[in-house]
């Protein structure tokens, strides 16, 4: 397994390549226990790819993934991969999505130990009011990568108040 750092235009991230695969991005330096601080092909793809997307010149990423998790948390995942750029969708939604329309509340939580953030893209997911609700990394950090990908975030909740 290796890791490396890189610099992005919201601050460093870290991504980590294990067996061919990226298995964790973060923000900022992560601690990966087990793992050399080391590039690799993949990991620099995956900075280029992110690179893309931060300038606004991709909107899909192609990179091998394997995040660890349990089998529903792969399965929102899933979900969550499938919902295009510039949209969003609830958590309801992704509950409904996964055959389990009650469990909102535990996709929230699948999508806050997603561990691989924007390529997987939980920041797209918010409350059935359109509120901007949770974010592993905050708040400021999901209404930048929203309003990069030209969703109007102060809108969302205004639209889904008067329906």
């Amino acid at each position: 397994m290796n890791h490396y750092v890189y610099a992005m235009p919201q601050g460093r991230m870290t991504i980590v390549d294990s067996g061919g695969a990226v298995v964790r991005i973060g923000f900022g330096v992560l601690d990966v226990e087990g793992s050399a601080l080391s590039p690799t092909a993949l990991t620099n793809e995956a900075a280029t790819q992110l690179m893309e997307y931060f300038a606004g010149k991709r909107r899909t990423f192609s990179l091998p993934l394997a995040p660890k998790g349990t089998p529903f948390q792969k399965e929102v995942w899933q979900a969550l991969s499938s919902i295009p750029y510039g949209q969003t969708r609830s958590y309801a939604d992704i509950a409904a999505q996964v055959g389990r329309p009650k469990a909102f509340r535990a996709v929230g939580m699948a999508n806050n130990r997603n561990p691989i953030p924007i390529v997987i893209p939980c920041h797209r997911v918010v409350g059935s009011s359109g509120d901007m609700v949770g974010y592993a990394y905050g708040t400021k950090i999901k209404r930048y990568l929203l309003e990069l990908e030209g969703i109007d975030v102060d809108a969302l909740g205004r639209r889904n108040a008067r329906s």
